[in-house]
């Protein structure tokens, strides 16, 4: 399980109190710089993370990473923001006490990023309901909304926070979180009338005039260019390739519909922020006497339009000052300096009070109105630590911030380490770390700190001015070490020291404040009249923000400082009361380059940071403390001894349960009141240990519980067969029966109609008549007759015999319909040829019977003759008669004996012309050749080659196996008979009346 915290990473270590030289600070920088190369952004120093802003995505924040940190043990993982969060979420669900995070660095290192992320994984990770979700939706959505009117491009960061915010998020005893709470802190309210070159105003005026619509500009007297604006134009970057400003508006206002925000109160606050727009442009003439005068007056129109404000009573309170003289009131008018400053005033209040009125209305949607007790996760994003090249009023506040929060680190992580071991009585080594405490009370201290020196100068009678107060600081704290102003400073030093700075060593370095401007900042004074015009605006946010009541009170109000103090010191005490966790996040360049890695840069933020001190701390001390009631409760299983009841101290009751355990002497320590353990390994192994146990503990329950589950629905089950198995028998009896009767009475009703089935269709034989037929008919169905000389029919019942009668004559007749119209015209014919030897040869002569169902052939001839003047013409028989050879015959009218053979045929080609020779069978399977040559005189005799020759002329009937002189026995052993010349054969065909010449020889 500790693999992942004892093991190197495959680039440098992921927690730095595993380095070898954990008091060099190189060996620091080189594993941060390592990492960092390989986008792994998170170390770790024990508890506390290291986070290296990237400048660019990674994928590392996923729903899946999220999932993969949720409810893992802190080190079991590589470092991460998720494994922060998810730690802090579960000791504050089994603890079930309250937990922040300090998110410090410098501006542009990745605070503001990193709340969000944990305010994303909250988001994800915890239990929820429909109702939790739309409280989880307000909290993430706070975020772009607070961002919008309280984030600005600064020259380090495109979207530095210029506020300090801490966010309470607070959980129900289940750990889903159910409200949250918001405290601000010191709003940049100066930015609205000035911005240094390269700055820009507050996101918000650039996302209205890039994002809104139309209509909305129109009402509210806006163009989109914001070049248009005096308080846009200052920083000379209005448009950064970086911001989406179209994109970023609808965000917010999808933010507004969902943290439940009117349209009456968004219609209102833009009209602020454009009333804001419009009093830059507002610009001031001096008249013949020196007074300001107002002379173009289209933009006062849309502020009092926007405002809700008479138009000439604010055109009055521009240029006029009203001064109280006893019981007198005195208009003083004004002249253009004062103006101006007046303008400028009435601007920041309206702008940093309906700053504080948003915080307040997000305050109220995310308000948990349940009574019962909550645990609270707090988010600090406050602004880093800012050296500029002019540093005033606001720096000297934001620093001021910085090195009360590193005074509670050092108070909550080094200084009470080192006095809760010696009060527990454990060695400890004393480590040596700059206490800035000295700083702190150089700012703070009362009746002689800068703050208090800065309110005397604001609220003394007299012409108070920036030097006046210089000299009033150098009077009072010019001795101390680490204040330095020009007149105080050795020659090497002044050079870079003007007249009116003053240069304070702070924790982080040397840092050179610009006095001018100071007092005004700090007063911050609005004049009378002009919070009179705003306490009777008409506008709902400005009546919420200006209250008549402020017009009772005659005391002066507290100085921004002063206020600035109180408030910070309300936060150190609210992050006093809960338990710490901390993220350090560094700038690794200044030029916002991902993979940049500025040596200098970054070991001036670990000095600061106070990262080393902090490492030494972790490699000295020890990794865990909890108070022997504590860990005894926890871990008391792991012991027989111990479990399940301890009867003595506690303390005993934890030795005996290490000692069991196995813990080894340099692994922990024993305190007071509690145990100590020096490596989170150790801690991690009984963790590990107390979880097995703790699954073995809740099976031995499970499975007794399960029994007892299972026992109990046993017997339902058995109570519920038992009665189902009645009934169902019940129901089953009752069916049967039921069946039984049905039977009963179709039996008698077939029995009577058996008895009665002989008489007329009545009811008491009608079903079972339809039985008969239908059994016949499902009979007859397999039994029909296929062709018309089956006359076979199924035996009907003495009741069908006429309809079955009617149906074989309806059968019959189709049958034969069907075989007509299936019969071809070439069989027509051919059974028109059988009726005619049907009438010739039936019972007149043998064989007919086995002919008939011989189809005849159209023709059986072929015959073959030459091309010469011969009159030879062959008929040949078919060779199935394999005992017969082919006829020879020779006649003197050829042709026409030829041609009425193939009209009898009705056959043209029947006749096949030959040239030279032809082939004749001369029987049984033998074959012989006839050649035809021309002569002087026509014979015909046999060749010596055994061919038979046909010489042109003369007239004879010759043999196929005809020899000239006769036939010798080694000719096939055939019977030769000699020619007959006067012999007569019978007429052959005496319709022609030209063959009775022909002589015939048999073969």
């Amino acid at each position: 399980m500790e693999g992942a915290l004892i093991a190197r990473d495959r680039v440098g270590v992921q927690d730095f109190v595993l380095l070898d030289s954990h008091t060099s600070e190189t060996a620091f920088l080189n594993n941060l710089r390592k990492r960092y190369q390989e986008n792994l952004i998170y170390t770790y120093i024990g508890t506390l993370l290291v986070s290296v802003n990237p400048y660019k995505e990674l994928d590392i924040y996923t729903v899946t990473q999220m999932q993969l940190y949720r409810g893992v043990n802190f080190f079991e993982l590589p470092p991460h923001l998720y494994a922060i969060a998810d730690n802090a979420y579960r000791v504050m669900c089994s603890e079930y006490n309250n937990h922040f995070i300090l998110i410090s660095g410098e501006s542009g290192a990745g605070k503001t990023e990193a709340s969000k992320k944990i305010l994303q994984y909250y988001a994800v990770t915890c239990p929820t309901t429909e109702q939790l979700q739309i409280v989880r939706d307000r909290l993430l959505l706070s975020n772009p909304v607070l961002e919008a009117f309280g984030n600005a491009k600064t020259l380090r960061n495109d979207n530095s926070s210029r506020f300090g915010k801490y966010m309470d998020i607070q959980f129900d005893f289940k750990g889903a979180p159910v409200g949250g709470h918001i405290l601000s802190y010191l709003i940049e309210k100066s930015r609205v009338v000035h911005q240094n070159h390269g700055e820009r105003n507050f996101h918000i005026f650039y996302q209205l005039l890039e994002g809104g619509d139309k209509d909305l500009l129109c009402w509210l007297g806006l163009e989109r260019n914001p070049q248009k604006y005096a308080y846009l134009v200052q920083g000379r970057c209005a448009k950064v390739f970086s911001i989406n400003d179209k994109n970023d508006w609808k965000i917010v206002r999808k933010a507004f519909s969902i943290i439940d925000f009117t349209e009456k109160d968004i219609e209102h606050l833009f009209g602020i922020v454009a009333s804001v727009l419009h009093l830059g442009n507002i610009q001031f003439e001096e008249d013949s006497n020196g007074h300001a005068i107002i002379r173009d007056g289209t933009q006062i129109k849309w502020i009092s339009k926007l405002l809700g404000v008479h138009l000439s009573i604010l055109q009055e309170s521009l240029t006029h000052r009203k001064i109280e003289a006893r019981s007198e009131e005195v208009l003083s008018p004004l002249n253009v300096d004062l103006a101006f400053y007046a303008r400028d005033a009435v601007a920041k209040a309206i702008y940093g009070r309906t700053f504080t009125w948003l915080v307040n209305k997000i305050n109220g949607s995310l308000a948990n109105k349940d009574s019962t007790r909550k645990t609270v996760i707090g988010l600090l994003d406050i602004y880093g630590f800012e050296v500029l090249d002019t540093n005033s009023f606001e720096q000297f506040c934001i620093n001021y911030c910085n090195e009360k929060l590193q005074q509670l680190l050092i108070e909550m992580t080094l200084k009470a380490e080192q006095e809760e071991y010696e009060l527990e009585g454990i060695e400890w080594e004393p480590i040596p770390y700059f206490n800035n405490k000295i700083i702190c009370d150089l700012v703070e201290q009362k009746h002689k700190g800068i703050i208090s020196i800065l309110d005397e100068e604001c609220l003394r009678p007299g012409e108070a001015t920036d030097l006046s107060f210089l000299e009033k600081l150098e009077e009072k704290v010019g001795d101390h070490a680490h204040f330095v102003t020009r007149k105080l400073a050795d020659q090497k030093t002044r050079k870079s020291i003007d007249w009116v700075d003053f240069r304070l060593l702070h924790y982080a370095g040397e840092v050179t404040y610009c006095a001018v401007g100071f007092l005004e900042k700090n007063n911050d004074l609005l004049y009378r009249n002009l919070k009179e015009v705003l306490c009777n605006s008409k506008n709902g946010i400005i009546r919420e923000c200006f209250l008549l009541s402020e017009l009772d009170n005659r005391r002066r109000p507290e100085t921004v400082a002063t206020q600035f103090k109180n408030s910070l010191m309300s936060l150190i005490e609210i992050l006093m009361s809960k338990e710490p966790s901390y993220v350090r996040c560094i700038k690794p360049n200044e030029n916002k380059e991902p993979g940049k890695f500025d040596d200098y840069l970054i070991r001036h933020q670990v000095k600061y940071l106070g990262l080393m001190e902090h490492l030494r701390v972790r490699r000295a001390g020890f990794a865990y403390r909890r108070k022997y009631e504590l860990f005894l409760q926890r871990y008391k299983s792991l012991c027989p001894a111990t479990w399940p009841h301890w009867h003595g101290p506690a303390a005993e009751g934890v030795e005996r349960l290490i000692k069991h355990i196995g813990y080894k002497p340099e692994e922990y320590k024993l305190g007071r009141t509690k145990i100590f353990i020096r490596f989170p390994k150790t801690l991690f192994a009984t963790e590990d240990a107390f979880e097995f146990r703790k699954h073995l503990l809740v099976s031995r329950l499970q499975a007794k519980y399960k029994g007892c589950l299972g026992k109990r629905e046993y017997q339902k089950k058995r109570e519920a067969a038992i009665k189902l198995e009645a009934c169902w028998r019940g129901a089953l009896a009752r069916k049967e029966a039921k069946k039984r009767t049905w039977a009963v009475q179709i039996i008698r009703k077939f029995i009577n109609g058996f008895i009665n089935r002989k008489k007329p269709l009545c009811p008491e034989n009608i079903e079972f008549v339809k039985l008969v037929q239908y059994k016949y008919f499902m009979k007859l169905r397999d039994h029909v007759p296929k062709n018309v000389l089956d006359k076979s029919w199924l035996q009907p019942p003495s009741i069908l015999e006429e309809t079955s009668e009617m149906l074989q004559k309806i059968c019959i007749r189709n049958l034969v319909r069907k075989y007509c119209r299936g019969v071809t015209a070439e069989r027509k014919v051919q059974l028109q040829q059988k009726v005619v030897a049907s009438a010739v040869f039936r019972g007149k002569k043998e064989g007919y019977l086995q002919s008939i169902n011989q189809p005849f052939m159209d023709t059986r001839l072929s015959i073959s003759t030459s091309n010469l003047s011969d009159g030879i013409v062959v008929i040949h028989v078919p060779e199935d008669n394999k005992q017969k050879g082919d006829a020879i015959l020779q006649c003197e009218h050829i042709f026409e004996t030829v041609t009425k053979l193939c009209m009898l045929a009705n056959k043209q080609n029947l006749v096949k012309v030959v040239q030279g020779s032809l082939q004749f069978r001369i029987g049984s399977g033998k074959e012989g050749t006839m050649v035809f040559t021309v002569g002087q005189e026509p014979q015909v005799f046999k060749a010596k080659n055994g061919q038979l020759t046909v010489v042109s002329g003369g007239k004879a009937v010759l043999s196929a196996q005809q020899k000239e002189g006769g036939m010798r026995e080694d000719d096939g052993g055939l019977c030769c008979f000699q020619p007959t010349v006067q012999q007569k054969q019978p007429n052959l065909f005496p319709q022609t009346g030209h063959l009775k010449d022909y002589q015939l020889y048999s073969i």
